[in-house]
């Protein structure tokens, strides 16, 4: 052992008092003493198997010599909480991050298990191992099964799509209910390359998880057999006092990058990264970083909505481990896993299984970024935009006369009246960190709206909000920073106004003079917000700007604990 255990309850005899009174012996308490972080929850199938996983993990702890302590947080499902107002979506990331702060923190635990799943819970548990520095370890709890529907496969994702295809006549009540039926047939995250399966492949990635966790079939063998491998090893690396910040480092956030790129993953991981590598301490720009790799990592894996294959398939191949030896002769392979080991340790015995699924990388998918990082004087900071597979006719320059809203419905509405015409730049805004707050509306929805309409090849869009990660039809921007409600660019902009976007030159620009957006700042003052209470009216107060991945931490914070 290499320090004395944080938790060591025999110097603090009302601690003592209170584990006694649980039934834990003083032997008990001298062992490591781990919290098993579990977000368990009936609200959503994301997550109704994890009280199970837990069971494991703590069986495989006590197994290893250590001391579980099971400890609950916020359950963030995006289908869920879309219905109570999706600024919870995100704002729900930062409140995961304390809610594990506060309790493991607080006892002063030897180490922490996550129990990761829904698109929020990666990041959060990421954060937190940084934050916390304390030995952590992830299990990832796995995708959902897809059904089948008529013949054909279907998923949660298609179901999302299917709902807008169905309010725009393209779809009827029937098959949207026979969708609906058996679209989900067990417990696990969505499962398409979306925002989940992308963190999922990032935890990994950057060495959080056992190699070969990701992704896995929810509840399958291969699951709970990482799940009680996790177990044994969270009590070793305690032992061995090997902290996240030995493990997530700037190699190893480039790491993540690449693997991100490789699978055409979600821009949600943009944001997520740059607020893991705050908390740990790394100074690294992951926005930049996208730019600056995008042009060397091809895309050496199609899982939907980028290609034919399934996740599935991917699983099959060999999955995270697999796309890593692919890349392995771009990525840096010296750096340090949660198995103690380094990555080219990791990988020295891996076979891809099939590489028609996850291929070399001299027969790749593509060679061009699929997701982009613009700046110009429309998004001062930063905007993202995601091509998918490029086969070079994709289209990668517009310019176009805008067409302003100010939050989603309105959008939607005039998508379906007709009143978007082809070669406009549709621009919605009012639905960023602070404007929403958390990134509340529904972008991706407009998105949808727009391929239903049959209007994505031929209309551009723009806003402030996030998307969701299965959103790569035609010119599409999203998380445009500074946002409208802070004063950015985007809030200055009238209808007719054109906007130019030109996605090789990583360019998004508004074609106004400089004199008449100055005009109009005078005379429009303060944005004014939509007006919140509660949680979100904290979030709203303290959230960083988007540089930052959008922390829920006041500035002057120390990143360390």
């Amino acid at each position: 052992m290499k320090k004395p255990l944080r938790s060591n309850a025999a110097n603090n005899p009302t601690r003592r008092a209170h584990w006694l009174a649980l039934g834990i012996s003083d032997e008990d308490m001298q062992k490591p003493k781990i919290a098993v972080v579990n977000s368990s929850s009936e609200l959503a199938i994301c997550f109704s198997h994890l009280d199970g996983v837990a069971r494991i993990v703590k069986d495989a702890i006590r197994a290893a010599g250590g001391l579980p302590f099971e400890i609950r947080t916020t359950a963030p499902s995006d289908f869920i909480f879309m219905s109570g107002g999706s600024g919870y979506m995100l704002g729900s990331r930062d409140l995961v991050v304390n809610d594990i702060e506060v309790p493991v923190q607080g006892a002063q635990l030897d180490g922490m298990i996550c129990l990761t799943s829904c698109d929020k819970l990666p990041p959060a548990h990421l954060m937190a191992a940084g934050r916390l520095n304390i030995p952590t370890i992830l299990v990832v709890c796995g995708y959902q099964p897809a059904g089948t529907y008529d013949g054909e496969r279907v998923d949660i994702e298609d179901l999302w799509f299917g709902s807008v295809q169905h309010n725009f006549g393209k779809l009827d009540a029937a098959t949207l209910q026979g969708m609906s039926d058996n679209a989900v047939r067990g417990p696990g995250v969505c499962s398409g390359m979306a925002t989940a399966n992308s963190m999922h492949v990032v935890c990994e990635a950057l060495g959080m998880t056992l190699p070969g966790s990701a992704p896995v079939l929810a509840e399958s063998p291969r699951m709970k057999a990482f799940a009680r491998e996790s177990g044994k090893r969270i009590v070793e690396m305690v032992l061995e006092d090997l902290q996240p910040r030995a493990i997530m480092t700037a190699g190893a956030f480039r790491n993540a990058v690449a693997a991100v790129l490789a699978v055409s993953g979600s821009i949600n991981c943009i944001k997520h990264l740059q607020a893991t590598a705050i908390e740990t301490g790394v100074d690294i720009d992951i926005f930049k970083l996208f730019n600056d790799m995008g042009g060397r990592i091809p895309v050496l894996a199609a899982v939907k909505p980028n290609g034919d294959n399934t996740i599935e398939d991917f699983e099959s191949a060999g999955g995270t481990r697999a796309l890593l030896k692919q890349l392995s002769p771009l990525i840096e392979t010296d750096v340090l896993t949660v198995t103690g080991k380094t990555l080219a340790d990791n990988l020295a015995e891996v076979i891809v299984a099939n590489d028609e699924v996850i291929r070399p990388l001299t027969r790749p998918f593509s060679t061009e970024s699929p997701i982009i990082v613009l700046r110009g004087t429309l998004a001062e900071e930063s905007a993202i935009v995601k091509l998918g597979i490029r086969d070079g006719r994709r289209k990668t320059r517009f310019t176009g006369p805008a067409i302003v809203f100010d939050d989603a419905p309105s959008a939607l509405k005039a998508i379906g009246d007709g009143d978007v015409k082809p070669g406009a730049v549709l621009v919605v805004r009012g639905m960023g960190l602070k404007g929403g707050p958390a990134m509340a509306g529904s972008a991706s929805r407009v998105v949808f709206a727009l391929d239903a309409a049959g209007l994505s090849q031929q209309v551009a869009f723009v806003t402030d909000g996030q998307l969701s990660g299965l959103c790569n039809r035609g010119v599409t921007v999203a998380e445009v920073s500074p946002e409208a409600a802070v004063g950015g660019a985007l809030g200055l902009v009238e209808n007719g106004d054109e906007i130019a976007i030109d996605v090789d030159r990583k360019q998004i620009d508004l074609n106004v003079a400089a004199a008449t957006l100055a005009a109009r700042r005078a005379r429009l003052g303060d944005v004014p917000m939509s007006k919140v209470s509660g949680y979100l009216s904290i979030y709203r107060r303290t959230v960083q700007p988007m540089p930052t991945g959008a922390v829920h931490v006041l500035p002057e914070r120390d990143p360390g604990v």
